[in-house]
């Protein structure tokens, strides 16, 4: 039922009070222990919570192998290494994620070849990946994108027609699972990030997994300077291949681990704050909710929505609505946001073509790669019109904080005329 409200941007009382709201992580007695306990022992580089951090994670997710490491930007480009691309190779990746997801490949002077999303999933589109395949193509990055898996079974059946590695950004999609499979366990290997929004915190760090071991062999070398001995290991400080320092701290991995033993309630959660989200917004004009599609469990990392302008009289570009809508909502004390306002391949570090000096790795392919922006219109039409929100739905906030962010994001679109 539609409800005339004066806006809080507008001089209006807020929808929520300050302090409803409660931070993101959550921070328990087992953290504290935790991470003292590692701060009074002896080894703060990569010490005993590394090693047990990557036991522990890769039991959770269901791998063979897990490697702790600085970021989640640092499991991508040990992801890119270990499948053996490199100079002048082309890898795909989806046309609206973080930046990482495609830097990683020019990190290991590959060449990434973009291809656009599905609206409804804000996915790459499974179904126009044959079409950017070329006999250059090495690999494919699936990016899990908020929380929500790719179609892996078309993304696999494409990879093995094409001889192509298939590498998983899960770096937003801890415990997403697509055909009751968990995201990190379907393609050759996966990258995770521990970062500060991430549904596992450690502030920063990230994990690669694989159940390859020849693929972890390799990724270990550019984990640690190029050497072939792990730090637990009795180590020559010989460096047989370019290597990056990519390692973890124990500090950080004690953070992460006290973390993993609550992700599980974690993520059911943010999926009970999401559903009654969800449920409060249902039939709000000009509001597009986002979608879970049969046999996938979307884990809400990001509660991303769409605007859709004509549906409220809107007229002028969808951005200048969108750029409205969200400080309005902010105002009413529900913290939403724009996570990405660039589809990739309008970024300069590939408009440039010159990552590395001397058209460096463009000029090492066979053929010119194009990233006119033209090429990707459902990519730019999301961006244009979206905005999400992370900590409402995280612990230990309530369905309760959830249906309140809902009526907020409601009241601003009930009335969003007072905007124009």
């Amino acid at each position: 039922m539609l409800t005339t409200e004066k806006l809080a941007a507008c001089g209006g009382p807020k929808a929520i009070p300050d302090g409803t709201v409660k931070k993101w992580p959550p921070i328990s007695d087992v953290d504290r222990a935790m991470v003292l306990k590692s701060l009074e022992g002896e080894n703060h580089a990569f010490g005993p919570n590394c090693q047990a951090f990557e036991e522990e994670f890769a039991a959770w997710n269901g791998n063979r192998f897990a490697i702790t490491t600085n970021s989640g930007t640092a499991a991508l480009h040990m992801a890119v290494a270990a499948c053996g691309c490199g100079a002048g190779d082309e890898v795909l990746v989806t046309a609206y994620s973080w930046s990482s997801s495609a830097t990683c490949i020019l990190h290991h002077n590959a060449i990434p070849v973009f291809v656009d999303i599905d609206f409804d999933t804000i996915n790459m589109d499974v179904a126009k990946i044959e079409a950017a395949i070329t006999p250059r193509t090495k690999a494919i990055i699936a990016v899990h994108l908020h929380g929500l898996a790719v179609d892996m079974d078309a993304v696999l059946a494409i990879a093995r027609r094409h001889n192509l590695k298939v590498i998983e950004d899960a770096c937003q999609a801890h415990g997403a699972t697509f055909r009751g499979k968990k995201v990190g366990t379907w393609g050759d290997c996966a990258a995770f990030s521990f970062n500060q929004n991430k549904c596992l915190c450690s502030g920063e760090g990230g994990m690669f997994v694989t159940d390859n071991e020849e693929l972890r062999d390799k990724a270990r070398v550019l984990w640690s300077f190029g050497e072939t001995r792990t730090p637990s290991q009795s180590r020559d400080y010989h460096a047989y291949a370019l290597g990056w320092m990519y390692r973890n701290n124990d500090l950080t991995a004690a953070f992460g681990r006290a973390q993993l033993t609550r992700l599980s309630s974690f993520i059911e959660t943010q999926r009970e704050n999401a559903e009654a989200l969800r449920d409060e917004l249902q039939g709000t004009q000009g509001l597009i909710l986002p979608t879970e599609p049969a046999g996938h469990a979307h884990t809400y990392y990001n509660f991303t929505c769409r605007i859709d302008a004509g549906a409220l009289g809107w007229n002028d570009h969808p951005a200048k609505l969108r750029d409205k809508i969200i400080p309005a909502i902010c105002a009413e004390g529900a913290p939403v946001g724009m996570w990405q306002r660039f589809i990739l391949p309008a970024m300069t570090v590939f408009q440039a073509k010159n990552a590395f000096g001397k058209g460096s790795p463009w000029c090492l392919g066979e053929a010119p790669v194009d990233y006119e922006t033209a090429h990707y219109p459902v990519a730019q039409k999301h961006t244009d019109g979206h905005f999400g929100m992370t900590v409402p739905l995280r612990a230990p906030n309530s369905t309760e904080v959830a249906r309140a962010v809902g009526r907020a994001i409601r009241k601003v679109f009930e009335n969003v005329e007072q905007l124009y």
